[in-house]
């Protein structure tokens, strides 16, 4: 929770544009119908709960998301944080589930809660059942009204909510953010943090949180909503049978009436704390988010700092003066705000960065923003809405967004503003509010004639909606069965001359979408010597311009073509991922190979990525994560620092960034990169006739010069003494620890052993979490994974947790009490069904996924697979035994094997 997925049969659904809404044959009694809008349905049910139904048959899951319009803005003196905690405790239990973070890991659905200034939001998305859906809404409606959490458990879950607060407290943007929007605000409550503060998350009195969730949690106050596959008739009716039976309430809810006047002055606030690296925020008031200029600004901020035409990123980034430039746009139900960051290096002027920052933004009178800047941003925003409409999980959960700033609606106006934003409306806009006055950064400045922003009337939002209609609905695609027989079924598997694997999987997807993955595989032990960093940094660089397109001509084209393409990768491969449409998917083939094939290499370029690099290097001194983890990660490692499969330190890793140059990037890539041992898979709604030639032309002749051996990973033990690094002046302390197992994903005890982890930690069901995280409240975040080989006998468990620095022995003592538990005692039958069926339910939601099937098909090439290998698996899953799965965690979960690293203030504590 935070403060923030086959049958040869197919069968193909059309939506047409001209259906108004869904069919249903009779309302159910207490139900009335209010609108419908491209797709999303609007009904009203006697009590006062919103509904709103969002059908898309060609998915396999079902996701459902309760909005209440109450959050962090609703607090009183002495309840900041309280919207936030309850959102946590009303995981705890209702009449019927004891625990609905436990039953909720135990069905396998992907679920979560977050709150923020104006909403508390909650949603399950699962595999589309009537079984599943039903016990969604059951439990939905129970907890509405009817959550059973008590003193104790907030006692509990209090220093659970503290522990993620102090987390908070570690990064350097997020303290500095809560500092700069409380001296920015004077009386509204956007100026206090929603995790609130800490005195009032220890101190809250019991029944002021039940007064409260009394008060809010209510369904005149909340908004339903049912997305994904479905059926209308009897999902309205079950929200009838279990929504309908809630009384509407007598109480009347308090209407919020503190208007923050407008700014009179440039303020100024400044941090003094232990961090690796500097940041830079200039925080503007903005009108709110139902007011059209709330659009045009959103769409300024962009301008400033996109990569890499972006005004700031110009000004700051490619002139030497900052590593990082990004904004943060709070488009709210009152009045918001934003916030331009910088990130300044440590041995840069952060006075230099500031001037220029403000320089650039009061720029825009002198230099109005052109119509093709706001073409380039415009086209990255249409293609997100696009990308949400066409999912009904991103649907709903943006539509709370929506429904926080005062009605569903305003998502589908806010998309039909950017289509008619003007370059001028976000010149005047930049003029109006870009002002010293309205400024949260500097010193206080008195003036004789101030110069204000301008105070604006709220927006008549019920007046704004009514009678919209907006566009026809999206045509769906084909309703796809994802078994692994299907999945076999479908996909095509094929041989480049040059030896490149490929696997296509055409269907009909929502939107046209398309999803593939290119995986390069190079070199071997003797030929990748000193090869990092210079390896990881060849491929950062492939987006950073060709010799057909620079950096900002490649990236306008990938916007052209509704497309998004990250390459990444070090070592002994390199991935390219691309999402994008059935239109463009040659000519996003295209601009991938040329990014692998023809880099430009621009030096000014790689300076940049080093200074990024560096940058978050430094950070991390600070950082207790990733000190941690990258302490577990050096454990009993026995490669010699010149080893491609060698973890360095800290120190080791800046010092091999500053060595490389771009003659070694140029001479890495000249070696090694080709695609006679590579695998690509194409997944969604293409043409394979055209693509199979394509790739012939684009990659059938690209070789490498070194040949290529697979990098061995065999099995080390990893058994080695803790190791604590300090970090002063951090709230929050971490655990990783790391325990190598002589298995891989072949091996007979295999899903025994992850039957068994899911038991020990893998989830919130699980003993660790439900011990040190719901118990006893020593965690935010604690847990297991395994970490599977495929061909090395080399599995990996991770052990982890996030605490106080003064619970380290409380969490080392109930992490080791479980260990033992696991291994003296075992486990139970009932234990190990629940496991068996959540791990298989999250398998079938995965193989629902386009993204997971492209990346599962690439494995499969690489490792000359098949579907056939997870139906395996999942037959495997379903007979694991508590005898089996017992046996697996004795024989490989060996405390005494598991390398401990610790980062904290432990010092101090």
């Amino acid at each position: 929770m935070s403060l923030a997925f086959r049958f040869r049969r197919l069968v193909l659904v059309v939506v047409l544009a001209f259906v108004p809404a869904l069919a249903v044959a009779a309302l159910p009694a207490g139900v009335t119908r209010v609108t419908s809008v491209e797709g999303v349905d609007e009904y009203r049910l006697a009590n006062g709960l919103v509904v709103l139904l969002f059908a898309d048959p060609t998915k396999p899951t079902t996701t459902v998301d309760v909005t209440y319009k109450v959050g962090s803005r609703y607090e009183d003196y002495g309840e900041t944080g309280m919207a936030h905690l309850l959102e946590h405790m009303v995981f705890k239990g209702t009449p019927s589930i004891p625990s609905v973070f436990a039953e909720l890991g135990r069905r396998g659905m992907e679920f979560n809660g977050n709150t923020s200034y104006d909403r508390t939001t909650y949603f399950e998305t699962f595999t589309a059942s009537t079984e599943s859906l039903d016990w969604v809404l059951m439990m939905e409606a129970e907890r509405m009204t009817r959550s059973t959490f008590s003193k104790a458990e907030l006692d509990s879950e209090m220093t659970v909510v503290r522990n993620e607060y102090e987390n908070g407290e570690n990064q350097p943007q997020s303290v500095l953010w809560k500092r700069m929007a409380g001296v920015a605000f004077d009386w509204h409550n956007y100026g206090k943090p929603t995790i609130g503060a800490r005195s009032d998350i220890e101190n809250v009195p019991f029944e002021r949180l039940r007064a409260f969730y009394a008060k809010y949690y209510e369904p005149d106050n909340a908004v339903l909503t049912v997305a994904g596959k479905f059926d209308a008739e009897p999902t309205l009716a079950a929200i009838a049978k279990y929504f309908g039976a809630i009384p509407k309430p007598a109480r009347v809810l308090p209407k919020l009436y503190t208007v923050e006047p407008v700014q009179d002055g440039q303020r100024t606030v400044v941090v003094r704390r232990v961090a690796g690296t500097q940041w830079l925020g200039a925080l503007f008031h903005l009108p709110q988010g139902a007011n059209p200029d709330a659009t045009a600004f959103e769409a300024l901020a962009e301008i400033m700092t996109v990569e890499p035409a972006g005004r700031l990123y110009k000004a700051l980034v490619e002139g030497g003066k900052a590593s990082k430039v990004e904004n943060w746009t709070f488009e709210q139900r009152d009045p918001g705000f934003v916030i331009f960051w910088a990130q300044v290096p440590p041995d840069q002027s952060i006075d230099a960065a500031r001037d220029t920052l403000l320089a650039t933004l009061y720029d825009v009178g002198a230099r109005p923003i052109t119509a093709a800047e706001l073409d380039r941003v415009r086209i990255k925003a249409q293609k997100d809405f696009d990308d949400t409409i066409n999912d009904p999980q991103q649907m709903a959960v943006a539509l709370a967004d929506s429904i926080a700033q005062g009605d569903w609606r305003l998502f589908f106006i806010h998309r039909d503003r950017w289509r008619k934003l003007t370059a001028a409306d976000v010149t005047r806009v930049a003029t109006e509010w870009l002002k010293p006055s309205n400024l949260t950064i500097g010193m206080f400045l008195p003036e004789s004639k101030p110069d204000r922003a301008p105070a604006t009337a709220a927006v008549d939002i019920p007046a704004l909606v009514r009678n919209y209609k907006g566009d026809p609905p999206i045509a769906a695609g084909e309703a796809f069965d994802p078994t692994p027989a299907n999945l076999e079924a479908r996909t095509e598997r094929l041989q480049l001359p040059n030896g490149m694997k490929v696997a296509l999987l055409p269907k009909k997807t929502r939107g046209e979408t398309v999803q593939f993955e290119i995986r390069l595989d190079m070199g071997d032990i003797a030929s990748l010597r000193n090869s990092t960093p210079a390896s990881s940094l060849t491929a950062a660089m492939l987006e950073r311009g060709t010799t057909k397109h620079d950096r900002q001509a490649f990236e306008d084209l990938l916007d052209k073509l509704r497309a998004k393409l990250d390459i990444g990768g070090g070592g002994a491969t390199v991935t390219a991922t691309a999402t994008t449409v059935r239109a463009s998917v040659p000519d996003v083939l295209r601009l991938a190979a040329e990014a692998l094939r023809e880099p430009a290499f621009v030096p000014s370029e790689f300076e940049q990525l080093k200074r990024e690099r560096l940058t978050a290097l430094e950070q991390s001194r600070t950082d207790p994560t990733a000190l941690a983890r990258r302490g577990a990660a050096r454990a009993g490692n026995p490669y010699p620092p010149d080893d491609v499969r060698y973890t360095p330190t800290l120190d080791e890793e800046i010092a091999r960034v500053k060595a490389t140059d771009l003659a070694a990037v140029k001479a890495f890539h000249a070696k090694f990169y080709g695609a006679s041992h590579a695998e690509l898979a194409v997944v969604g709604d293409f043409d394979a006739a055209t693509v199979k030639p394509l790739l012939r032309e684009l990659f059938g002749t690209f070789q490498a010069a070194a040949p290529y051996t697979r990098v061995p990973q065999p099995y080390y033990p990893t058994a080695a003494a803790p190791v604590t690094f300090e970090t002063p002046d951090k709230a929050n302390a971490a655990m990783f620890g790391r325990l190598s197992m002589r298995l891989n994903d072949q091996s007979a005890d295999y899903a025994a052993l992850l039957v068994a982890n899911r038991v020990l930690g893998g989830d919130s069901d699980s003993r660790i979490f439900q011990r040190i995280r719901v118990r006893e409240g020593l965690s935010y975040a604690v847990g297991t994974a395994v970490q599977p080989a495929s061909i090395d006998d080399n599995s990996t468990l991770a052990l982890y947790a996030i605490f106080a620095p003064q619970n380290l022995p409380k969490v080392q003592q109930a992490t080791a009490a479980e260990l033992a538990r696991a291994q003296e005692g075992g486990f139970e039958e009932r234990e190990i069904t629940a496991a068996k069926k959540a791990l298989l339910e999250e398998r079938r939601i995965a193989r629902a996924q386009d993204d997971v099937l492209t990346a599962s098909l690439v494995q499969q090439e690489y490792l000359g697979r098949t579907w056939s290998e997870s139906a395996r698996i999942d037959a495997a899953i379903a007979a694991v035994t508590v005898e089996s799965a017992n046996a697996a965690v004795r024989k490989y979960v060996d405390p005494k094997g598991i390398a401990f690293a610790y980062a904290g203030d432990f010092a101090k504590k």
